[in-house]
């Protein structure tokens, strides 16, 4: 799959290439957001909207698009109901576990409260980081399933055997496998990509940038809701 080109898309994050916000009708199909075809149902009940961000912890783009989406939740209208969805396509640098870890997180109901704090266990120097600060390059060890039962230890209180165990449970295999087939289908090549309702996806760059997301998103969630 084809991934991003992070460059390019930190100056967005950043602020560096930030086009002057959209107008209240100017969404634009196949230019901001794209239908996905066919379109994915959702396990919502009626009148409740999904949002789904595709990720990865080690995804330095989707490390900067936390604020973003913290913004976004603070904004979405009751009836959205926003959750996240982990992608495994770079296994260079270790995505394949971190969406393990998330799904074994998730299913021990650990995942919400522990999100931040993996972001920064990755990106801040902690024991999780798949970066090396000296060479600036990837780690010749890459954090394995031990560590991020360790994290979950220090940040959750789910024992490292408890979490290790659940991670090789025939539940979170599902999870996994169902998450494959849901970027598949939803056609995801990079991140991090917005999934409104199982029927738009959406970029930063496609939208314009970060308040763009926000804005875009929080239009199509009001088209879904109609």
């Amino acid at each position: 799959m084809k991934l991003l080109n992070y460059a390019a898309l930190a100056a967005v994050l950043l602020g560096g290439v930030c086009p002057p916000v959209h107008s209240a009708v100017t969404w634009t199909e196949g230019v901001n957001y794209f239908l996905i075809e066919p379109a994915r149902p959702t396990s919502m009940p009626p009148g409740k909207v999904e949002v789904t961000e595709v990720f990865s912890y080690a995804c330095p783009a989707c490390n900067l698009f936390v604020p973003t989406m913290h913004k976004l939740q603070a904004s979405l209208p009751p009836n959205a109901v926003l959750d996240y969805l982990p992608a495994s396509f770079n296994p260079s640098e270790d995505w394949p576990m971190f969406q393990l870890a998330y799904f074994t997180a998730q299913t021990l109901g650990v995942s919400d409260q522990s999100h931040d704090a993996m972001f920064n266990a990755v990106w801040q120097g902690g024991d999780l980081a798949v970066i090396d600060p000296t060479t600036r390059g990837i780690k010749s060890r890459l954090p394995r399933i031990e560590d991020a039962a360790k994290f979950y230890n220090a940040k959750a209180g789910v024992p490292v055997d408890k979490f290790l165990a659940t991670a090789k449970s025939f539940a979170v295999d599902n999870k996994v496998r169902a998450a494959e087939d849901s970027i598949q289908r939803y056609r995801v090549d990079r991140t991090p990509t917005i999934i409104v309702n199982g029927k738009y996806r959406v970029y930063v760059e496609s939208a314009g940038g970060n308040d763009q997301v926000v804005e875009l998103v929080k239009w199509l969630v009001a088209k879904e809701s109609k």
